[in-house]
């Protein structure tokens, strides 16, 4: 008896030694998400003061910032375009996501002011292969989020489990989904009914700009050259669709836990914004014509519908009070980036944010506009997907060696033992790259992984007494033995 628990003590002793050293090495190598590097270009000023609004600058790996004030406009650019810290300077693209629906609300706008179409005119007038109920919305419903169409149609269940693992691997959810993919979905959609109210809708966007193309004659990126891009001369920006290279020198997106995300380029999505590529320069002269009554289409910032006691909605543009003033605003978000680009009138000033990982960036801009702090709430926050990642980075970190450790006291045979040896790395892997490590402690990822080393030491010592298979017919141990090596597969193609 003395003997087995000299032995009992001997094991136990190793295995804590090894989890140990393990975890020691764990915390060396935990998550961490980026922070804002001190490299600055541009307006120092400037940087200076984004670098205040930003406040903790972690999940930030690089910003450029543009500032329109009466007189003058100021660009900065701050921190890294890439995991190599090459500086962001003024010219490097960013993307810009759902900004580019502000852009087709003035093209809309322009093409209603040069009498080419009517706000009231239908769907279907301008883009007849839609057929069924959603031909019927008006282009201006389309334009304000008053469609009733919904954010994105979601076929069930291929939709939904093409953006499941879009969400957990940083891919491209719009991904081959070309004009011809959206007119089809939209013959199949009907408005719900939420139409009148305002709703916000990225497929709404969507149809609102390839409508306004298949009137012209053109494609949507002609046309918006054409009419916005041109004479703005917003040389730096432009779509990158399809699988196309992307802006020399841009940017790279990423997770604000640090994971690279693809970029998107669904080209049936692009008046929606995807595909779409700016900088903070081209942007700060939008901004200037914006001010000056200039750009085209200008009047689509005017605010002609209400959504609620602090927000309005023109054509693509959303109107917010901060108290007593008045923000013309849109914001724009994809896998890996942020922007915002907001007009304050009464004071004649502006600003744009750009940033290269899924932070969101509009409370900087805020600030830079002198918001009051109280008038920010719910500008910064995480939302569902981040408190989501945090409990995918406490779950995964811990599941694997709490699984391990129990299959390593009572597991009847190897094949137990085999399966959740191979699932515990995995599932380690998978918590470091989906978990949102801005949220969670980098330190629990660590205790899992002595948690692990631990337990598989545990797992060797009973391996010699354990038969082949135990309990069960060896059928059914050995499809959880495939079931396992399916996760594992699978586990490691969503972790790369």
């Amino acid at each position: 008896m003395r003997k087995l628990s000299a032995a009992t003590a001997t094991a136990t002793a190793t295995a804590t030694v090894v989890g140990l050293v393990v975890g020691v090495i764990g915390l060396v190598g935990m998550p961490r998400p980026p922070r804002l590097p001190a490299a600055t270009t541009g307006d120092a000023e400037l940087a200076a003061a984004v670098r205040d609004a930003a406040g903790d600058t972690e999940g930030l790996r690089g910003l450029s910032v543009a500032l329109v004030e009466p007189g003058r406009v100021r660009v900065a650019g701050l921190g890294a375009r890439d995991t190599g810290g090459a500086p962001v300077e003024a010219d490097t693209a960013f993307e810009i996501g759902s900004v580019g629906k502000a852009l087709t609300g003035m093209l809309l706008a322009d093409q209603v002011a040069d009498g080419v179409v009517r706000p009231d005119d239908r769907l279907r007038d301008a883009l007849p292969a839609v057929t069924g109920p959603a031909g019927e919305v008006t282009l201006a419903e389309l334009a304000s989020h008053r469609s009733g169409l919904p954010r994105v149609p979601m076929p069930f269940p291929t939709g939904l489990a093409k953006v499941w693992w879009a969400n957990l691997a940083a891919a491209d959810p719009y991904a081959g989904q070309d004009v011809d993919w959206l007119v089809r979905t939209a013959s199949d959609t009907e408005p719900g009914d939420g139409r009148g109210e305002v709703r916000y809708s990225n497929f709404g966007a969507a149809l609102l700009g390839q409508a306004l193309a298949a009137k012209a004659g053109v494609s949507y990126p002609e046309l918006l050259d054409r009419e916005l891009l041109g004479p703005l001369g917003l040389s730096r920006t432009g779509f990158h669709l399809d699988g196309a290279a992307l802006p020399a020198g841009h940017a790279e997106g990423s997770r604000a836990a640090g994971r690279p995300a693809d970029a998107w380029t669904g080209s049936g999505w692009a008046p929606a914004g995807i595909g779409l590529w700016s900088t903070a320069g081209d942007l700060g002269r939008l901004v200037t014509a914006l001010l000056a009554g200039a750009a085209p289409g200008a009047d689509a910032t005017t605010p002609r519908f209400t959504e609620d006691d602090r927000n309005r909605v023109g054509y693509g543009w959303f109107t917010t009070r901060h108290g007593d003033r008045e923000v013309v605003w849109h914001n724009g978000g994809t896998g890996g980036f942020r922007a915002y680009v907001g007009v304050d009138r009464a004071a004649g000033r502006g600003v744009v944010v750009l940033g290269n990982t899924d932070r969101r960036v509009d409370a900087i801009g805020l600030r830079l506009l002198d918001v009051p702090e109280e008038d920010l709430a719910g500008t910064d926050g995480v939302g569902l997907p981040g408190w989501v990642g945090v409990g995918l980075a406490l779950a995964l970190s811990l599941m694997g060696g709490w699984s391990l450790a129990t299959v390593a006291r009572r597991g009847p045979d190897r094949l137990t033992l085999v399966g959740t040896a191979l699932s515990a790395p995995v599932l380690l892997l998978l918590a470091y790259r989906l978990g949102e490590w801005t949220l969670a402690p980098g330190w629990v990822w660590a205790l899992g992984c002595a948690a692990s080393a631990a337990a598989l030491v545990a797992a060797a010592r009973r391996w010699p007494g354990l038969p082949l298979v135990a309990g069960v017919p060896p059928w059914r141990r050995w499809a959880g033995l495939t079931v396992e090596v399916v996760f594992v597969v699978l586990g490691l193609l969503v972790a790369f």
